[in-house]
């Protein structure tokens, strides 16, 4: 076999929902990286976050959905909201009384109103993925916990990768597709009217595109790529590889657009996926 690029989604695919990456996939990849496999993260979070996950080492990074991309060090990419976006987007969510976090690689970065909302939000986010509701309410607790409060200008930054808001409804999200059409509006926590939470980013950043950009820098084929993942968001993922994974625990939408599926993240689906395409033994 001809060693493959794998790029694995981390909440849901290499950890699950209470954040803890079950053993059998931390050794899946460190023995798939022995096998002559390169291995790459490819996610949502923002360096500073990863930090605060028990996670083994790999070739390289793919955070904010595309916004930084890194290969064993060495910075390829970092796409951050301007300066002037960053500061329309806290005015307008502080004029809603909207919790917002910048998520940024030295660090999260919140208001007043995240800390007040955020761990509601996060607490139903955690129950909806089937956490029993004191371990939803810790989660809920330690993802605003990492979270610095800023006021004043300490607010306006120029190294933010993405923002994310509480919705108070989903019109929160409507609104800010149509306040800031230069920007990619999202959401996250549930589908549609069931958000939680909206986000906004530099338009033309994807999964898919950071993986294009890291295949160039590295003369790569993507015959020989796989992607894994659990989620909408990981589509476009899957779309720039060659292969692709859903775990059993991800959403309908995202195992329709696999080329496999295995089983739950919980239940070694990582690990069994590996074997099932000989990257381990």
């Amino acid at each position: 076999m001809n060693p493959r690029i794998v790029f694995l989604d981390v909440d849901g695919t290499l950890i699950n929902y209470h954040t803890i990456m079950p053993q059998s996939a931390g050794r899946a990849v460190t023995q798939a990286m022995k096998n002559g496999h390169r291995v790459y993260l490819c996610t949502g979070d923002s360096r500073y976050e990863l930090g605060h996950r028990k996670l083994m080492e790999t070739d390289g990074l793919i955070l904010g959905n595309g916004a930084y991309v890194e290969d064993h060090g060495n910075v390829i990419l970092h796409q951050t909201i301007s300066a002037q976006d960053e500061r329309a987007i806290v005015d307008w969510c502080s004029e809603r009384q909207l919790g917002y976090v910048l998520e940024c690689n030295s660090g999260m970065y919140c208001n007043s109103w995240m800390k007040k909302k955020g761990p509601d939000a996060m607490y139903r986010y955690g129950t909806g993925k089937g956490k029993d509701p004191e371990a939803a309410r810790q989660s809920a607790s330690g993802y605003v916990g990492i979270m610095q409060e800023v006021h004043g200008n300490d607010q306006y930054r120029d190294d933010v990768n993405k923002i994310s808001f509480v919705l108070d409804h989903y019109q929160d999200h409507l609104d800010s597709k149509a306040m800031f059409p230069d920007l990619v509006a999202g959401t996250w926590g549930g589908k549609d009217e069931m958000a939680l939470f909206g986000d906004l980013s530099p338009k033309g950043i994807s999964k898919k595109h950071g993986i294009q950009v890291l295949l160039d820098y590295l003369k790569a084929s993507r015959e020989d790529t796989i992607a894994f993942g659990d989620a909408k968001i990981d589509i476009p993922m899957f779309e720039a590889c060659a292969y692709s994974v859903a775990m059993g625990n991800a959403g309908e939408e995202c195992k329709a657009a696999a080329d496999y599926v295995t089983d739950d993240v919980d239940n070694d689906g990582l690990a069994k996926a590996f074997r099932h395409l000989g990257l381990i033994d």
